[in-house]
């Protein structure tokens, strides 16, 4: 996996509509709310929504891989009204390892967010800022078949699709997409 030479310290972007921040610890009601949703969650590993536990030990693991890989997810925040809407950021994919070694660019949003173009606005900052602050010279982003929405993101990030494939712990079939930087 590519090593980071920046600081393991998250940045804060801002785009026109949404700041990319840190997380903190009163993230963790709306998020909840957002993994609680049946219909974000559909395409997110087995479809399974999570309870306030499960999304409390995400919060947790995702302010890890900032220490832990110099780069990660980030809140994403409206700038008119301070509501957490979900995040975008970097993770690496363990979850699939053929891939490996890469570093994904993802995203997830309440429902009351979709469809307003925020995730490619969000996704667009980090994209921009990736290899600048964060030394990384590709990105992947994997696409649960199905999520057509979410393909449209990867697409508008001028991703193109690298492979076909199934999550080997779920069977779901993905698609793998590839940008280099």
């Amino acid at each position: 996996m590519p090593e980071s030479p920046r600081s393991p310290k998250a940045t804060v972007l801002t785009t026109p509509r949404v700041v990319l921040r840190p997380w903190r610890d009163d993230d963790l009601d709306a998020m909840a709310a957002i993994t609680a949703d049946p219909e974000v969650m559909r395409y997110i590993h087995d479809g399974r929504p999570l309870d306030r536990a499960a999304t409390a030990e995400r919060l947790a693991l995702w302010r890890r891989h900032w220490d832990e890989h110099g780069f990660g997810l980030y809140a994403v925040e409206l700038r008119e009204t301070g509501e957490l809407a979900g995040f975008t950021g970097l993770a690496v994919p363990t979850f699939l390892p053929e891939i490996m070694p890469a570093v994904e660019i993802g995203w997830r949003l309440g429902r009351p967010y979709w469809g307003k173009g925020l995730a490619t606005e969000a996704a667009r900052a980090v994209v921009s800022r990736a290899g600048t602050d964060f030394g990384l010279k590709r990105l992947v982003s994997v696409h649960i078949v199905g999520n057509e929405a979410s393909a449209r993101v990867m697409v508008k990030l001028g991703m193109r699709l690298e492979r076909e494939t199934v999550q080997p712990d779920t069977g779901r079939p993905l698609r793998v997409y590839a940008l280099d930087l």
